[in-house]
């Protein structure tokens, strides 16, 4: 399966970021990991996917109906399924992170929020685009970046998770 992540970001808005170069080094940290979690869910890395979450991860996603989910299980049951990365049914996937803001809320905090598009290749080799807005959560456990809870909302364009439609 083909996977590509690209970060789109008026060059000027990025530079004005943050005059501070330690600042605008963690905001570029942060990007980076989040396109890090974006891989893994693409590809179906569940392992992968847990090393960069926190355990006791919380979200808000259309999946889960307007309900606050706690923990791996929810999500596991998608990376279990088919429904992501390398088991799905769709021959390529491209995600583009659209214009990401980062909030850093101290040393070891930040929050993402950011617009994501997801092209993916159906099993009739129909192409498709469906569009979230997102917002993530990172804290700094032990020297590492973990997401601790991330809201997304509800997608337009077909589900990601129905490469197999018709």
């Amino acid at each position: 399966m083909l996977v590509e992540i690209r970060i789109m970001c008026p060059v000027k808005t990025c530079s004005q970021l943050s005059t501070n170069s330690q600042c605008s080094a963690r905001r570029q940290e942060i990007i980076k990991m989040t396109e890090q979690l974006i891989e893994s869910i693409n590809t179906g890395d569940f392992e992968g996917y847990t090393k960069i979450c926190d355990p006791h991860l919380t979200a808000f996603e259309p999946e889960a109906l307007g309900n606050l989910v706690e923990g791996m299980d929810f999500h596991k049951f998608y990376f279990d399924n088919a429904v992501l990365g390398k088991n799905s049914s769709c021959k390529a996937v491209n995600t583009t992170i659209l214009n990401p803001h980062v909030h850093l809320l101290g040393e070891d905090a930040a929050c993402i929020a950011y617009v994501r598009l997801t092209q993916f290749v159906d099993k009739q080799g129909v192409a498709h685009t469906q569009q979230s807005e997102e917002s993530r959560v990172w804290q700094k456990k032990d020297n590492k970046w973990q997401n601790v809870h991330f809201h997304r909302s509800a997608v337009t364009g077909p589900s990601p998770f129905s490469c197999n439609h018709k």
